[in-house]
């Protein structure tokens, strides 16, 4: 029987959900792992929705477990739903959603709340001693929930290949250990049995992000 690993999102698109990319990914390596995906998502409202071509955000209304169900074929459940024992693992893909609808990161930074659905399954895994995976803009929620864990969202000096570096630097000022590595490497803390990768941290070709998150699922999955 392959491990069950809950993969959580936070709606769909980059700016306003999960980074669709990089759930595919992890959908992807999941079943390469011979592991079962079961997905969720928070059935509450986004922040805002953002207009993926103009890059603004409009007026519309829309719900995360709504549009989330969009990237799991509707094969999807309301994250109050989630139980930890009878699951391996969890995964969070990152996105602009992780900062604007699973926390408050996106307007308060290292002063942001989690959302005490995703805060309770973080320290539910955690003190059952199973592993999680996050990438790209998501390893800032165990920043915040696991003072002193360690962790990568790739490099911490900005520059055109590493556009959010400053997140490395907000991550250090919580108490957190940051590692910096490529987009290709993952960063293990075994203590806490976290996998972090950075993901569209980086300007990255888009196989190398694929690869990066494969190598995350892949030790996720041998923790498990």
């Amino acid at each position: 029987m392959g491990k069950r690993v809950a993969v959580v999102l936070a709606g769909c698109g980059v700016y306003d959900g999960s980074e669709i990319h990089e759930a595919s990914a992890v959908l992807v390596h999941l079943s390469r792992e011979g592991a079962q995906a079961e997905v969720y998502a928070p059935d509450v409202d986004q922040m805002h929705v953002v207009d993926h071509v103009k890059g603004q955000p409009t007026q519309e209304k829309r719900n995360v477990l709504v549009e989330s169900a969009r990237i799991a074929r509707g094969n999807i459940k309301d994250l109050a739903k989630l139980d930890v024992k009878g699951l391996d693992a969890l995964i969070i893909p990152g996105g602009f959603g992780v900062a604007k609808n699973l926390s408050t990161w996106a307007t308060h930074g290292k002063n942001c709340t989690i959302s005490k659905e995703v805060e309770d399954v973080l320290k539910a895994f955690h003190a059952a001693k199973k592993p999680i995976g996050l990438c790209c803009i998501s390893p800032v929620l165990a920043a915040k929930i696991f003072p002193g864990c360690e962790l990568t969202v790739g490099h911490d000096t900005e520059c055109e290949k590493w556009p959010y570096a400053k997140t490395a630097e907000t991550m250090k000022e919580l108490g957190c250990k940051h590692v910096n590595k490529h987009v290709t490497e993952i960063h293990v803390d075994a203590k806490n049995k976290l996998v972090t990768t950075s993901a569209f941290m980086c300007n990255a070709p888009i196989h190398e992000i694929y690869d990066g998150i494969g190598k995350m699922v892949k030790e996720v999955v041998k923790l498990a």
